[in-house]
């Protein structure tokens, strides 16, 4: 009996940290270039959207290339908003990257679009509609 007790408090224990524990998403587009794909991760309290990257084609100089990139900061979460605007370098240029993320994260699951830019090279996903799921 005494081990079935430490058996349950170890189960209740282990199922509370889950619960507060980060979400990771992936997820992909409705339209843009096919296969293309994004994840990201949850903070444990909802309030930041981290490592993100997207796996996919752009437009960039006249051609397609395929890219995989994110952002090194996190996007921020208000009450399962997502809605902000990284460059990367911070302080811009021609050869920054702009990471515009929108969307809603509701639970298990999460929508939005997306776009990413780089303008002094002519690269460009345009916006993009994008679903992710919890895993």
């Amino acid at each position: 009996m005494k081990q079935f007790k430490i058996y349950l408090i170890l189960c209740l224990v282990a199922i509370s940290f889950s619960a507060f524990s980060q979400k990771k998403f992936v997820g992909t587009f409705s339209n843009g270039f096919k296969g293309a794909k994004l994840s990201f991760t949850l903070s444990a309290d909802g309030k930041q959207l981290q490592n993100f990257t997207f796996d996919g084609y752009w437009r960039c100089g006249g051609s397609t290339e395929h890219i995989k990139a994110g952002p090194e900061k996190s996007f921020p979460v208000i009450n399962g908003k997502i809605q902000g605007v990284i460059l990367d370098p911070e302080n811009g240029g021609a050869s920054a990257f702009r990471f515009n993320l929108e969307g809603i994260v509701n639970g298990t699951q999460a929508n939005g679009t997306f776009r990413m830019s780089i303008t002094g090279l002519s690269c460009d996903t345009y916006k993009l509609n994008w679903t992710a799921v919890a895993i």
